[in-house]
């Protein structure tokens, strides 16, 4: 009898947080390039990395002081610790949107340009979050899968089409 190969499960941690990360990436870069005086990518950039670690610190925290006390009470700081450190995959799924800012302080493409490109990238990317949970997590069919990234993308749509309406 063959052996079957078992499939990775994400953990819940690293779906929430690239979901997470890839809508704060996106809506962060919408309100990028609506800004008075000259563009600073590299700025923004850094503002974009220190908002998802912000969050993510937010987040891990939140989850270690919703969590009832070990007994005593001791150890609470290094639990709190290891859930801001478990939240890696926020500022992670924040990285490209960096990674494209920072391509624009290199001068490869101007800033506006930057952000169009990440709301795009970004709005895959939730496609793409969503539809491996979906086969992953829920070990849906494919087209119910695709029907999860489809609702996941429609996030980065309404984020891309906002942005477009009020500019």
């Amino acid at each position: 009898m063959p052996h079957r190969i078992r499939r990775y499960v994400p953990s819940e941690s690293l779906i929430f947080g690239g979901v997470y990360g890839s809508v704060l990436a996106c809506a962060l870069a919408a309100a990028l390039d609506e800004q008075s005086g000259a563009p600073d990518p590299g700025y923004d950039a850094l503002w974009v990395l220190l908002t998802a670690l912000a969050s993510a610190a937010a987040h891990g925290y939140a989850r270690a002081i919703a969590q009832p006390p070990p007994e005593g009470g001791k150890g609470m700081a290094a639990i709190a610790v290891r859930s801001v450190l478990a939240e890696w995959a926020l500022p992670t799924a924040a990285m490209p949107t960096v990674l494209m800012l920072l391509a624009a302080y290199a001068g490869w493409w101007p800033e506006a340009t930057a952000a169009t490109a990440s709301l795009a990238f970004n709005t895959l990317a939730l496609f793409c979050w969503g539809l491996w949970a979906a086969r992953t997590i829920g070990h849906r069919s494919w087209p119910a899968a695709c029907r999860v990234g489809g609702v996941d993308m429609a996030i980065g749509l309404f984020i891309a089409t906002v942005n477009a309406l009020i500019k």
